[in-house]
């Protein structure tokens, strides 16, 4: 998969490295997961006014463009460096195509909006995030599965723990 990647992949590899590679290759789980729907109308109920859901290549879908901010819609802040990561990189993306903004993601649920730049350290730190994303998902190898606080509620938790007998230990 030389080529792009997309916000998703650079969201996935700051929360699950395994979730990431599995993604890469078309195993997704997503689409009927309950947090996933939740998250989709929400999407759909933010913004109406606004542009929204702009492509950068083939991979990559802003939720909305404005004059001065790259915006994304969050439902919470758990996954709050995720997020960062996933609009640095739209940020980065736009740089390459000449245009510089600011971005900004509103969670809804806490009523919180934390804004962000490209900056000349966070322009560095995606370049190697994106790096590391196109070293994983073009390994050959499944990442070892490493047992996180957020697994239970993750779409792909039946899969990854299906073979560990247990899933006690994965809370």
């Amino acid at each position: 998969m030389k080529g792009e990647v997309g916000g998703l992949h650079i969201q996935y590899y700051s929360i699950c490295k395994r979730k990431l590679w599995l993604y890469s290759r078309q195993i997704s789980f997503e689409t009927a997961h309950e947090k996933v729907i939740e998250g989709t109308l929400l999407h759909e109920g933010s913004y109406k006014r606004k542009k929204k859901e702009i492509m950068l290549g083939d991979h990559a879908k802003i939720d909305v463009l404005d004059q001065q901010f790259v915006q994304e819609t969050k439902l919470s802040s758990k996954m709050q460096k995720a997020d960062e990561l996933q609009l640095l990189y739209y940020l980065y993306l736009l740089k390459q195509r000449g245009i510089e903004k600011r971005g900004r993601i509103a969670y809804t649920k806490e009523k919180k909006v934390v804004e962000i730049e490209l900056n000349e350290e966070n322009e560095k730190k995606i370049r190697k995030v994106i790096a590391e994303v196109f070293k994983i998902i073009e390994s050959e190898q499944t990442p070892k599965l490493v047992k996180l606080p957020y697994c239970r509620n993750c779409a792909y938790f039946d899969f990854c723990f299906a073979l560990e007998g247990g899933d006690d230990d994965a809370t």
